[in-house]
């Protein structure tokens, strides 16, 4: 739509987890380099942690490139929402077992030990990953813990990575989970951008592409995108493709901070005050209304405001 008009040879902010446009900041890279001993050495229980649209997807699906072709072997479930018996049925197929193993638990669990046996025995390593784990039913964290347990008097027999929201950390700390989480052998979190890693995103994702960024976008228009987003990278797709998008419609570039401003209304993004902690000035002013006390030096300035994304 916009591509010729910026110069770009594609689409570069669509809201797919395409490896090809990976940015790693710092805690990412950090995340991947965890991700990749997960599954490359026999470790058993990884937990990937982060806020929804923070890249996790996006991760999983680069280390999964990265290790195409590769010795180990791994089955990825993308929405765990499933009963048990379709939870053993979609195993089985990944497996490469057949539907009718996953009919029953006994034959599946003998076929699955038979099966990483096989491979454990030429060096080979099998892996089951899970995302957004914080949507699994208590039952299936369970047979995930049993399955976690599968191993030979020296070694892991199938590494388990769990990718979730920061609600599943919580989860985990639940006394019915205790030993779910005391399997955990390796945990990483990744975050929202920093300002600079925000731009850098932005322009590494355009390079990609095809395009110049200085053509793009203005300074002022990335600090307002990482300000509305508050650092998510999927919520700085969002704004970016849309403000492409106006920026065509109106043939002006490089897009400036007016038209992102323009979309963020588009989005319902209004400007919100900080929620500041109580002084005690204001303690003693709630609690003696009646005194018609003037306001204090802390009171008189008015605090920053900050953009917040609805």
């Amino acid at each position: 739509m916009y591509e010729r008009f910026f110069g770009l040879q594609e689409r570069p902010f669509d809201l797919v987890p395409n490896p090809r446009f990976l940015y790693l900041a710092s805690r990412h890279r950090e995340a991947l380099s965890n991700l990749r001993f997960g599954l490359t050495t026999a470790r058993g229980l990884t937990l990937l942690i982060g806020e929804a649209g923070t890249g996790k997807t996006t991760l999983v699906q680069a280390i999964l490139a990265e290790m195409n072709g590769s010795s180990p072997q791994h089955v990825l479930v993308s929405n765990p929402t499933l009963t048990r018996a379709e939870f053993y049925q979609y195993l089985a197929t990944g497996f490469g077992f057949g539907v009718e193993v996953g009919d029953s638990k006994t034959t599946f669990l003998f076929e699955l030990r038979r099966h990483l046996l096989q491979r454990h025995q030429v060096g080979h390593l099998s892996a089951l990953l899970i995302d957004e784990a914080q949507s699994l039913p208590s039952e299936l964290l369970e047979e995930v813990r049993l399955l976690s347990n599968m191993e030979t008097s020296t070694t892991k027999l199938l590494n388990v990575v769990l990718v979730g929201q920061p609600e599943f950390a919580d989860r985990l700390n639940e006394p019915g989970l205790r030993q779910l989480k005391q399997r955990i052998s390796l945990r990483c979190e990744i975050g929202p951008f920093e300002l600079r890693e925000t731009a850098a995103y932005i322009a590494g994702r355009l390079r990609i592409a095809g395009g110049e960024p200085s053509e793009m976008f203005t300074r002022d228009a990335v600090v307002t995108i990482h300000e509305v987003s508050t650092g998510l990278p999927r919520t700085i797709n969002v704004i970016c493709d849309n403000a492409l998008i106006s920026g065509f419609a109106m043939q002006t570039k490089p897009v400036g901070s007016a038209i992102v401003q323009e979309v963020c209304r588009d989005f319902d993004v209004r400007l919100q005050p900080p929620v500041l902690p109580p002084t005690p000035e204001d303690v003693n002013n709630e609690a003696a209304p009646q005194l018609g006390a003037q306001p204090g030096p802390n009171e008189a300035a008015a605090p920053k405001r900050r953009f917040s994304f609805l």
